[in-house]
């Protein structure tokens, strides 16, 4: 064994012989003398054979189907508080669902523009086909038919539901496409995540491809949250939430205790039934305490709390098992009941263009096509019918960090916005009062906080200017109070209610001239709790200064 080898090993297994006992520090060394080096380079490395890997490949696209076949009761609803072990087909084939259908046209977008293709090509494989269907990926296909380039649409600044989890429940293929590699697959849905979300909604599809990607290697679940999770960076939402699955489930919490942690710190922030984070902490728990059984790991998303996107929980979970374990880890009933063929020709009230009628098991086998390309690209070699695919440490990919005050930089700079909240009007479940996002000119509002409100504020000396004008706007049948003040003086305290169909718009202006040639601060707030009137938005055209 020489030296390389050795520090290898001893980084591998913490070992550090400054900080061990002499005697300990001696047998230690003499153990490493009994092994040749090569038992240290086949760490590095995951060896499967081909035949393998495409057993796997199917087995992540089948898991997904039946965790979400199995999940739909769930979605959206109350929990399930029975085991459920069974789901039929009415149609008697797979039908095109958002949870695989955005998968299925990035693998014809891989075939068509290469495995290296870009995320605008991407963008025009989701127009060919028709992909968008819900969502923030509702969102995008609007925005890609508007002309918007690709690598904008999932951007918050276009994309108002660019935190919710489009892009987390479409990542699995990313990990299939590099097993073993979690920073390959990471650095794919990163990449491609941006199509239908940013952020924190991005950081959810590098988690999922990364736990798949390490589930062809590990074959313990909280290892696989584990170093997952530490492809994120740690000042994400996403991680954040990650961290306290960890936390505390590493202290002994069950997960009922652990998935309660996560919903009552995380849903409160997004209350949107089909966001990122809380959904992700979700998952996560179901891979940690599922530990590797396809039954038990799905269940656990359905079980976990009312009111959440349960499917695509349950598939992402179950596409790690599926993994770890191949189609022999899914039970065979569930399999037969699933069958070959995938169909459908609309998604929603979208036309699918082509209508789709494919073969799960060519799908399978598509997939592991551009696998391999993507394997050999990034170093792996086939020897003798086995991929051989070398490991790397795990590296924190690069993350966009985005907060609903950021919003202002794209409206009007000279503003700054505070206790925004995220909200989550059309996504995954309706009747939410209201939330924040840009869409062209006008800015949408609505507090995190209904007590305290939501404040616009601004700190300027004034020269000329005598009137701040403003335009805002109000929902049909909704209403909140504006309330303006210079310095500490109330000017302006305004009801602005919804009067007929569609949107009200109010002009309002108020008297700056007693503050000429002065350093004030101007405060726009935002109230909603008005008895006997129903809150919603505040939308803000303009504000200028005259």
């Amino acid at each position: 064994m020489n030296k390389e080898c050795g520090e290898r090993f001893l980084v591998e297994t913490h070992i550090n012989l400054r900080h061990v006992a002499c005697g300990c520090r001696k047998a230690i060394i003499a153990l490493l003398l009994l092994f040749p080096c090569t038992m240290f380079s086949q760490r590095s490395t995951l060896t499967l054979s081909l035949s393998e890997y495409e057993n796997k490949v199917q087995a992540v696209w089948a898991a997904q189907m039946i965790g979400a076949l199995m999940g739909f009761p769930f979605e959206h609803k109350v929990s399930s508080v029975q085991t459920i072990d069974q789901f039929t087909l009415k149609t008697g084939y797979i039908p095109v669902d958002d949870d695989w259908y955005y998968e299925m046209v990035a693998v014809r977008a891989f075939e068509k523009y290469g495995f290296d293709m870009s995320l605008e090509d991407l963008g025009k494989q989701w127009v060919e086909n028709s992909a968008g269907t819900w969502g923030s990926s509702e969102q995008t296909l609007s925005l890609l038919k508007k002309g918007i380039r690709a690598e904008l649409c999932g951007h918050p600044q276009y994309n108002k539901l660019w935190f919710s989890i489009g892009p987390q429940f479409s990542a699995d293929i990313y990990g299939a496409l590099a097993p073993g590699m979690p920073n390959v697959a990471a650095a794919l849905a990163g990449k491609y995540g941006r199509i239908n979300g940013y952020a924190e909604g991005v950081d959810g599809a590098v988690f999922i491809a990364g736990m798949i990607s390490l589930g062809f290697k590990e074959n313990n679940t909280t290892d696989i949250v584990r170093k997952a999770a530490g492809l994120i960076d740690p000042r994400s939402p996403y991680r954040q939430c990650l961290d306290l699955v960890i936390e505390q489930a590493s202290r002994g919490k069950t997960f009922r205790e652990v998935v309660n942690a996560v919903e009552d710190r995380w849903h409160i922030e997004y209350p949107a039934t089909n966001n990122a984070v809380a959904n992700g902490g979700i998952v996560a728990a179901c891979v940690w305490f599922g530990k590797g059984d396809f039954l038990t790991t799905i269940n656990l998303a359905f079980q976990a709390a009312d009111f959440t996107d349960a499917d695509c929980n349950a598939a992402n979970a179950g596409a790690v098992v599926a993994a770890m374990k191949g189609l022999e880890g899914i039970p065979l009933h569930l399999l037969q009941t699933l069958g070959d063929t995938i169909a459908g020709e609309k998604m929603g009230n979208l036309t699918l263009t082509p209508a789709v009628h494919e073969s799960l098991k060519a799908l399978s086998r598509r997939t592991a096509v551009i696998g391999k390309k993507i394997l050999i690209k990034n170093g792996a070699r086939i020897s003798n019918q086995q991929l051989v695919i070398p490991w790397e440490p795990l590296q924190t990919q690069p993350s966009e960090l985005f907060t609903l005050a950021d919003l202002t930089q794209y409206w009007n700079p000279d503003w700054k916005m505070e206790r925004a909240g995220f909200g989550g009007a059309g996504g995954g479940m309706g009747g939410i009062r209201g939330m924040t996002y840009l869409n062209g000119n006008t800015l949408a509002t609505y507090p995190r906080d209904e007590v305290r409100g939501l404040v616009l504020t601004r700190s300027v000396t004034l020269a000329d200017e005598k009137r701040l004008v403003l335009e805002v706007g109000v929902d049909s049948a909704r209403c909140w109070e504006l309330n303006i003040f210079v310095n500490n003086n109330r000017l302006i305290r305004k009801v602005i209610e919804g009067n007929g169909p569609g949107q009200t718009w109010y002009p309002v202006e108020a008297d700056l001239s007693p503050y000429q040639n002065q350093a004030v601060t101007i405060r726009l707030y935002q109230r909603v709790l008005l008895k006997g009137k129903e809150a919603g938005n505040a939308y803000w055209k303009s504000i200028t200064l005259h």
